[in-house]
């Protein structure tokens, strides 16, 4: 059977639609309209393996949704919306998202997008192989996974790989849209500011383990650097 989509959009025939074209494409599919009912669902199990999620919401809002979901999952979530401002997808990366597709969508590329995440997420039941890295970090390759001092960084697949690339570089500086490029490579169509976002939410997390100093540094105009 395949990976199990979990649909929260309050929009029946968009959901329909939507359900339809990840079913032709081998996945499960499961829906809910309510936002709340929504993490509810999250926090029981099976959990699915990717969260397609509306920012509209009734119950609860999607991005709320979203935030709340991070606290305890690193489950890939691709937020689906009518807000197509720069702003507002920033605010929804910076919130944990993986992915932001704006209304109308194509199916057809959502569900690549989906492919894309979950190939990227495959390998993390895998027997973990680590190789070390700058700064006293080592990385599992078939996890997706960061790790220092014995202590697991919860990171999502687009945070893995853009962490993995400065520690696999460390003293060398990346423009933002060089950045962009290797998290974003499918479908490029958000700002480079997008990479600030993500690189919030890994200095967070980062924090939370207590490094001995802050590891990526902003070099101002240009993008960022891994100093090990």
């Amino acid at each position: 059977m395949g990976d199990l989509i979990l649909i929260v959009e309050d929009e029946p025939k968009l959901a329909a639609l939507v359900r339809d074209y990840l079913q032709a494409g081998g996945y499960r599919t499961e829906w809910l309209a309510d936002g709340r009912e929504a993490l509810h669902r999250l926090k029981a199990d099976p959990m699915p393996s990717a969260v397609l999620l509306d920012v509209m919401l009734p119950g609860m809002d999607g991005l709320e949704v979203c935030r709340a979901v991070r606290a305890f999952s690193d489950v890939p979530i691709v937020i689906c919306s009518a807000r197509v401002e720069e702003l507002d997808r920033l605010l929804g990366l910076e919130l944990g998202a993986d992915d932001y597709v704006c209304k109308p969508f194509s199916p057809r590329e959502l569900v690549a997008r989906v492919k894309s995440l979950l190939r990227r997420a495959q390998g993390r039941l895998a027997p973990a192989t680590l190789l070390p890295a700058a700064g006293g970090f080592a990385i599992d390759e078939a996890g997706q996974r960061i790790v220092w001092q014995d202590q697991v960084l919860s990171l999502t697949p687009v945070e893995f790989r853009l962490l993995r690339h400065l520690l696999q570089h460390p003293g060398r500086v990346f423009e933002r849209a060089q950045l962009l490029d290797l998290i974003h490579e499918d479908f490029r169509d958000v700002s480079d500011r997008v990479v600030d976002s993500h690189v919030k939410n890994i200095r967070r997390k980062l924090a939370a383990l207590d490094p001995p100093q802050e590891c990526i540094t902003a070099v101002y105009g240009v993008g960022y650097r891994l100093d090990a």
